[in-house]
Formats: structure tokens, sequence, C-alpha cells
């Protein structure tokens, strides 16, 4: 614990914009050329960029190349990292040239959700490992796929569910586990967020300088430019991504699962899910969502609202697992226990306990990667965890689109139990030129 701490603490001059200390940049000097790690970014605004940061506030890596299909932000972007660390970055708008060079060690993919399958999986083919942003793909069927190459090829993958790399997450789990709750009932989530509507409907347009749209849009269906599609809130549309339910749902509920004894994909699930909110708003997806999950161990129960922002516990967001001695209530922010009593004589059932101002662990998360691309062990979120967080939104959400209140899936075999329609959303279908990846 003292060794995260310390990494969280050398990190904070990641904030404000400030990338690298002189500790760091003189570090660098001394890292021989054999020991260095050379990484790519695809998909390069926000979170992908900001995941970039984080490698490059480890002395041993260095970014040689960056790609985006928008080339106002790929020259953004490379003007920043060559201000930062002295060394300008090939710039790439095409995936397919960046896995081409030799020399690039692991690749860090923050494209929108519908890419996320195809540039992982070749990414493995060609030999690079993989850091690729949650969800692990926008599709249970990509997911396998993703999950499949990295086996086949023996490559370090990390998925961005950086919750497991927090010391709050972290210390809750071992609470969990160690039966300082007694036994887990049930599992309360919570996710309440205004983006969850969308943006206000807008009007078609003309496509932005410098963006190749067809190379966005890529395996999506071919569609007319709209900017509520695009930067920053294509989330909300099936064509690229899941909604509030995979954005914040796969975090959180990747939380609920991993406290399981045997983690494991949902067999049995039952969703409701509405548009409350229909003024003015452009999104596929729903602003509405309860899900009751009942697992081997315990009951999930997670609920979702776009458009709100205050939630239980004054907490817009959050996980309360509930037991028997007690309920431990737990966000990025830390978390508190709140022992459940006994009358005769009146005592807790358990200890109380409270860890306050935890603060964002992607930097762990980015160490742990980078330390398992050295030693080839396992990464704290690989393919296999990536997939089950997944299935846990994907399919409230299919079953959502279906109209269907339960659905049945079944693992082994990887299908639906007697819903056609839900099992035609298990895959994709790609547009050409582009095709399904084969592993």
């Amino acid at each position: 614990m003292t060794d995260r701490r310390n990494f969280l603490k050398s990190s904070s001059l990641l904030l404000g914009g400030l990338w690298l200390s002189p500790g760091i940049a003189v570090a660098r000097t001394k890292i021989s050329p054999s020991d260095q790690l050379r990484v790519a970014l695809i998909g390069c605004r926000n979170m992908g960029f900001g995941i970039l940061r984080h490698h490059l506030a480890l002395p041993e890596v260095r970014c040689v190349a960056l790609c985006d299909v928008d080339q106002n932000v790929l020259d953004e972007k490379l003007k920043e990292v060559e201000t930062a660390t002295g060394t300008r970055p090939e710039g790439f708008n095409d995936f397919r040239k960046v896995l081409e060079r030799k020399d690039i060690d692991a690749v860090i993919i923050g494209t929108p959700d519908h890419w996320h399958c195809l540039i992982a999986v070749a990414a493995c083919q060609a030999g690079k490992d993989v850091y690729v942003e949650k969800p692990m793909a926008n599709s249970i069927g990509e997911c396998d796929l993703i999950a499949s190459a990295a086996k086949r090829y023996d490559r370090v993958v990390q998925v961005g569910q950086q919750q497991r790399s927090g010391q709050a997450f972290i210390e809750s789990k071992d609470l969990v586990k160690s039966g300082h709750l007694g036994k887990i009932r049930k599992v309360n989530i919570w996710s309440n967020f205004n983006y969850g509507l969308g943006n206000e409907k807008q009007s078609n347009a003309a496509i932005p300088a410098g963006v190749d749209y067809d190379f966005w849009l890529g395996p999506a269906p071919l569609r007319d430019f709209n900017p509520n599609r695009f930067h920053g809130s294509w989330r909300h549309f099936w064509d690229y991504g899941g909604g509030l339910m995979s954005d914040w749902g796969v975090h959180l509920l990747d939380m609920a699962v991993w406290a399981e004894e045997n983690p494991s994909a949902p067999s049995r699930v039952l969703t409701y899910a509405r548009n409350v909110n229909t003024e003015n708003r452009d999104r596929d997806t729903f602003d509405t969502m309860n899900v009751l999950f009942p697992k081997k161990d315990f009951l999930i129960n997670y609920d979702m609202n776009g458009g709100l922002q205050t939630g239980p516990y004054g907490k817009p967001y959050g996980i309360a697992y509930v037991g028997d001695k007690g309920t431990l209530v737990v966000n990025r922010s830390g978390y508190e226990v709140y022992p459940e009593w006994s009358d005769s004589p009146k005592s807790p059932k358990c200890e109380a306990k409270k860890l306050e101002g935890t603060k964002e662990s992607h930097n762990l998360h980015v160490a742990n990667f980078v330390d398992c691309i050295k030693t080839r062990n396992q990464t704290v979120c690989p393919p296999e965890a990536g997939r089950i967080a997944a299935l846990h939104a994907h399919i409230p959400n299919i079953a959502a689109r279906v109209g269907a209140e339960e659905l049945i899936w079944d693992d082994s075999k990887r299908e639906f139990v007697g819903n056609k329609a839900a099992n035609a959303l298990v895959w994709p279908d790609y547009r050409k030129p582009w095709t399904l990846p084969k592993v």
C-alpha cells in the first residue's frame, strides 16, 4: 500500500497540465534504449490522451506515434507531446500504418467503442501489447474476439477499468471478502449523471475540415455527419457506444463482480429501461434503467438515472455492499462502513471504518500495465475481466432494445436462450470494406 500511495503522489504532477517534473526528465536520460518502452496512442482526444500522459509520467516510456482521423486533433496533440517531452512523435491517420512499425511495443486505444475490437485484435496480431479503454468492445461478440486474440498471440492486455487499481476499491473488496460485513445479501449500485440525457438535437452539418469522417465511421453504418454523433457525445448512439450504461455502468458493475467468489458472466438479467426525458434530446440509448442480476453469491441491483446528479448517501454514484453485519459504501473518493446493531446488549455487529480523500487511479492502472509488459504477468484487469464486466452492461442494453424484461444468457454457448432478436445483437454488422477480424 505504501508503494501505491507513493506512486499516486509522484504522479500528481500530471494535474493542471504539467507533464514532466525535472526529476522524471533526468530519470529519462538514464534509461538505456534496451529498457525503454515505446508506445503509440490511437485515438488522441480526451481519455486516450489522458492515459498517454500517465504513461509518460513513467521515465522508461517513450511516445513514438500518435494516430487520429481528425488532423486538427492530431496536430494539437503532436505539439503537446513534443513540448512536454522534447521529442515529436510520428503522426498517422491510419492505425494500420502505426501497427506496421516494428519498434512499437504497446498501443493505447482511446477511440470510440465501435473501433476497439478491430484495432485491439490487429495490435495483438502485430505483436503489440494493448491498453484498451472500457468497455472492452461495443458488442458481446467483439469482446470474445479481443480475449481470444490476447490469448492466441500471448499479449499483455489491460482494460481501462481503473477502479481495480484504486485504493478505496481494493480495500473495499478485501473487507467484503474477509467477512467483515458478514454474508453479503446484495450489492446496490447507482449512477446519476446529467450528461446521460444526451445533447439537444442539432441539424446535420458539413464534415469539419481535416476530418476523415468515413474512416471515423469505419465499420459503423454510413450516416450524414451530425455534431451529436461525433466528438464527445457519440456514446449515446448504438452504432458507436452504449450510453451511460456502458460508460459508467461497466466501471461500477465490475466492482460488484470483482467481489464474487468466482466472477462470472450474468446468466439471468431483469431490465427496466425508459427514456423519461424526451425534451429535444438526441440519443438512441436510455436515460433511466434499473437492472437486477441474480448471481450465485448475491443480488446485484443497478440503478441509473441520466439527468439527475444526486443519489443515496449524498453521492451521485456509488456502490453499497449490503451485509448482515454492516453496509460498505464506496466511490472514487473513499469508503465508509455503516455497522448494523445488536439490540441486547446494544452494540455494533462490525467495526466502523472510513477512508477519505482518495483520488482517480488511472496512473496506478497504467503503472500496472507497464510493469506487466516487463514481467509478462497478468494485468489487474485482463481481457476476461473486461469481457465479463462488458456483458453486465451489454445484456441490459440488448434487453431494452428488444423490449425484453428478462433475458437468459448461456455463457458456454455464447447465446441468449429463446430470444432470436437478442441473439441478433450479439455480433455487429460491419460496413464494407471492414470485416470482423478472425482469430
